[in-house]
């Protein structure tokens, strides 16, 4: 019964596949698979430029959201849970619809796509990178501390 139920799976995910698609629609040597091919490859400089513009964005971002969670104050300890696990809950698709939709109706500001793009992506990752800040920096053994304070280096230091 299980091999039944695997087998049939495995029809139900191969029915959905077209036999009037394969590579040769992007095939150079034909006119059609050139034009798709040149169609993709003009997004490829934008898709490249929003990915590192977002990058950089959220890293930054992350960082100064990850600090205020290694913080003895217990209300910056949680605004950096609330920021993580709100926007690490939202679905990007979600995010990236209210920041173009959304954020204009509340600012009366006009966003262009690709900034639209840049700041959503830029908000999802910055939950994600604060909590890699976080538990790096917190996965630091206390001996390496206490090392690099007898060395005469502060907190900030190490």
């Amino acid at each position: 019964m299980k091999r039944l139920l695997i087998l049939l799976g495995f029809a139900a995910l191969l029915s959905g596949c077209s036999a009037q698609w394969g590579w040769y629609v992007v095939n150079p040597a034909t006119p059609s698979g050139m034009s798709n091919l040149q169609f993709l490859l003009s997004g490829l400089y934008y898709t490249v430029l929003l990915s590192l513009t977002a990058i950089s964005i959220s890293v930054v971002t992350g960082l100064l959201v990850a600090l205020p969670g290694l913080s003895e104050n217990r209300l910056l300890r949680s605004f950096n849970r609330v920021y993580v696990e709100l926007v690490r809950a939202v679905p990007i698709l979600v995010l990236i619809l209210w920041v173009y939709y959304g954020l204009p109706q509340l600012t009366s500001l006009t966003i262009s796509v690709f900034w639209a793009g840049v700041i959503a992506l830029a908000l999802s990752d910055s939950a994600f990178q604060a909590e890699i800040f976080r538990a790096g920096i917190q996965s630091i053994n206390k001996g390496q501390y206490e090392a690099a304070h007898s060395v005469s280096l502060s907190y900030a230091d190490t």
